[in-house]
């Protein structure tokens, strides 16, 4: 596609992707859009985006993940009786 033929909707696109932003779509309910329109306006919104991205960050962010062995090191395992009577099954005559 030459530069020309470019729609003005693509060269627009391409020159936020320049600018290091990135296109979103999520799905939410009717009664939410406004506040998603809301969030979004104040992310890119260079006197609200620090206190924005603060606010979210707090309340928002992902824990760490911890691997299994990590969760299993750091279980409560007091109280816990591991030991177990042999069971040798029943008696079989043949």
């Amino acid at each position: 596609m030459t530069a020309k033929a470019r729609s003005s909707v693509a060269i627009h696109r391409a020159r936020k992707e320049r600018q290091g932003f990135a296109r979103v779509e999520v799905n939410v309910r009717k009664e939410d859009a406004s506040l998603v329109r809301r969030v979004a306006s104040a992310l890119s919104d260079p006197s609200r985006e620090a206190e924005t991205r603060k606010l979210l960050r707090q309340n928002f962010v992902e824990p760490p993940r911890a691997s299994l062995k990590a969760l299993l090191a750091s279980a409560p395992l007091d109280g816990i009786d591991f030991d177990r009577n042999r069971d040798l099954g029943r008696n079989v005559d043949l």
